[in-house]
């Protein structure tokens, strides 16, 4: 039993974008699965889903994704984010800035004109200051997760 609901877990995050153990637990349910809670949340762990940023909205996905390698390395690397006009600065860990640096220029943002990297700060050019809350805002979302 534990094996088909953990294939139909896997099944259900990479078809819908499930952005709670509540609305996984729904989908479980809905597809005839007599689960409890921290039955999900144990599944969630031993399958290694993580919650991934996808157009500024979380979602679960298999920690095996490019979202989230993204989402892991911007966790562990970024130590704050803040903007000021059309510039978004990140505080990084020692040394780190680069490689997170590197990983938010794989965005391909259009949004971003360009991108600087210290051994511990990161300044991003956007077009305009509403770009540069949003990108903000999400990368902290990211980080505070």
């Amino acid at each position: 039993m534990k094996n088909k609901r953990q294939k139909k877990i896997l099944e259900i995050i990479s078809e819908k974008n499930i952005e709670t153990q509540e609305a996984l637990l729904d989908e479980l349910i809905k597809a005839g699965f007599n689960v409890a809670q921290p039955t999900v949340s144990r599944d969630i762990q031993e399958l290694r889903i993580v919650k991934a940023n996808e157009n500024g909205r979380y979602k679960y996905v298999r920690s095996d994704s490019q979202d989230a390698r993204f989402s892991n390395l911007l966790i562990q690397t970024i130590i704050s984010v803040d903007y000021a006009i059309n510039m978004v600065v990140i505080k990084c860990h020692t040394g780190m800035a680069q490689a997170a640096c590197a990983m938010i220029d794989s965005m391909k943002y259009n949004q971003i004109l360009g991108t600087i990297a210290g051994d511990d700060t990161i300044f991003i050019l956007l077009r305009n200051e509403e770009n540069a809350r949003k990108l903000a805002l999400s990368l902290k979302k990211i980080i505070n997760n």
